[in-house]
């Protein structure tokens, strides 16, 4: 189509140059926008930016700054970092899971603007897969997992996770692997927003299709290989053109009608109306490529087999029990006019969530609103953001150690695995001795700092949230870190969880050369 894009496009300006007489004319205006708007419908579009430099906080404007605090092949962590200075009152740090799912991040920038003046923001920036080079890996659900609970070591203790759709459903994953290890990174707070949880509740259109077709017909008919010239050239992927089209056949007469009023403002000279159309439809129109390993898994394991509904998800060939779920508060979000993620699909996690105390789960349906009003527009500014902000306020970090609740089923699938009968109630994650813990740690522990603690943020993969947990261990400086050996980084990293992360990211190395700093100066 590239040839009829450069076509139509130079039609454009000639018939818009002010020196054509039959620019001045109905005929010649009518040429220009239908050129225009076949320009557009075949535009490959860029990544649009944020673009949010600035926010209120406290009834005063204060700068934001963008930045990347966390990297992997295929993902960023952003962070909105707010230029608020020392303040008496801290909020609390949300975890944006923004969906991977053809639309970039950017399709949440009205979530991260209303809820960045009350809260310190992070968002998952998914990298579009053509961009990936094939050097880099495969990347499916797993790994997907697997990032979630990386964001949150580094993030740290009480911070609360906001998914939005699709990544619903590796977030309650994340969450419950974390919470069956007793991690203490594990999210404070899950919010849910129209996620497909259960997709066997109301299927929708997206439903059907996964149930009447087989995976095989998926791997036929939608995985291609990205073309030369792209850094991932000849990576298997789901091309974001093809899960675009799906999204505007849903509401294809709607679509149709919006570019046809966006012909008629052009040809009458209506700007304002032609230059919103152009910000909707260049933010809409915008998409990425998904991995082929990431989009058959999902396909398969969430709408075919519902895999986590039934309590038979296993992630790295563990089995994931939601049962576990003790410490992490649920929310769950859905609007009454969803026709991506049908009414009770999201809801269906607190029937998972078996041994979470009643006081820790809410669930909101809103009224009037499809998919995308769940997480942006009007009412989600007015009505479903504060009681996601009141919810996460009301329910800061729990205790490592939490009450056991009475199960609403038995939780029969580790008891079958032993050869037992399970409890009527489900243990609680118990927290390690600190006498089990200590001893091969010896002497590395400090109650507290010999003199001024360092900046262990200084090395590569310790956020501060992360500096926080080192410091309740009990390390405060980088000649703690340089003097570890094997056993002592298996007993932290079994204190921490931090999942082999001190030599996968060089820890020692990095301390040792800040604890030979001082010296050499």
């Amino acid at each position: 189509m590239s040839p009829v894009r450069a076509a139509a496009d130079m039609t454009r300006l000639y018939f818009q140059n002010p020196l054509n007489p039959l620019t001045h004319t109905p005929v010649g205006r009518q040429v220009a926008a239908g050129c225009e708007l076949v320009e557009r419908l075949t535009r490959r579009y860029g990544k649009p930016e944020f673009g949010l430099p600035e926010t209120t906080v406290g009834g005063v404007k204060v700068q934001v700054r963008e930045e990347v605090v966390w990297s992997k092949p295929f993902c960023n962590l952003l962070h909105f970092d707010r230029k608020v200075g020392q303040r008496k009152h801290k909020d609390p740090t949300i975890l944006v899971v923004a969906p991977m799912s053809g639309h970039y991040a950017t399709l949440l920038r009205g979530t991260v603007e209303t809820l960045l003046p009350k809260a310190d923001i992070y968002i998952t920036d998914w990298i579009d897969a053509r961009m990936v080079p094939l050097a880099e890996g495969q990347f499916d659900l797993d790994d997907y997992v697997d990032y979630l609970i990386e964001m949150l070591h580094h993030l740290g203790p009480d911070t609360h996770v906001v998914a939005v759709c699709q990544p619903s459903v590796p977030a309650l994953v994340a969450t419950a692997v974390m919470e069956q290890h007793g991690d203490p990174c594990a999210p404070a707070s899950l919010t849910l927003m129209g996620g497909p949880i259960d997709t066997r509740i109301n299927p929708t259109a997206v439903n059907d299709l996964a149930e009447h077709k087989p995976i095989e017909w998926f791997e036929r008919n939608v995985i291609m290989k990205v073309p030369f010239p792209q850094p991932g050239f000849m990576r298997d992927v789901y091309p974001g053109f093809l899960q675009l089209s799906g999204f505007m056949s849903m509401n294809l007469d709607r679509h149709v009608s919006a570019h046809n009023d966006y012909f008629q403002h052009l040809v009458a000279g209506d700007g304002d109306s032609a230059e919103k159309h152009r910000d909707f439809y260049d933010e809409y129109l915008a998409v990425m490529d998904l991995t082929a390993e990431f989009y058959l898994q999902t396909v398969d394991t969430v709408f075919i087999k519902h895999s986590l509904a039934k309590g038979e998800h296993h992630h790295r060939g563990e089995l994931v029990d939601c049962g576990a779920i003790r410490r992490t508060a649920l929310l769950t979000v859905e609007g009454e006019k969803d026709d991506i993620t049908g009414r009770g699909q999201t809801k269906a996690a607190h029937d998972l969530c078996t041994s979470l105390a009643a006081d820790m789960q809410a669930h909101y349906m809103q009224p009037n609103v499809g998919h995308y009003g769940v997480f942006n527009g009007s009412r989600f500014r007015a009505e479903i953001a504060p009681r996601i902000l009141d919810f996460i306020r009301s329910h800061p970090s729990q205790p490592e150690q939490a009450p056991a609740v009475p199960s609403r089923r038995t939780p029969v699938a580790e008891a079958e695995k032993a050869g037992d009968t399970a409890p009527a109630v489900a243990p609680a994650p118990t927290k390690a001795k600190p006498a089990a813990t200590r001893d091969p740690l010896g002497e590395i522990l400090l109650a507290e700092p010999r003199g001024v603690a360092d900046d262990l943020t200084a090395i590569t993969g310790i956020g501060p949230k992360l500096q926080t947990a080192l410091n309740g261990a009990g390390i405060f400086h980088f000649w703690q870190i340089a003097a570890l050996n094997e056993a002592q980084i298996e007993a932290l990293d079994g204190k921490l969880d931090f999942r082999g992360r001190i030599a996968r990211d060089g820890w020692i190395e990095q301390a040792r050369k800040f604890a030979e700093q001082p010296a050499a100066s």
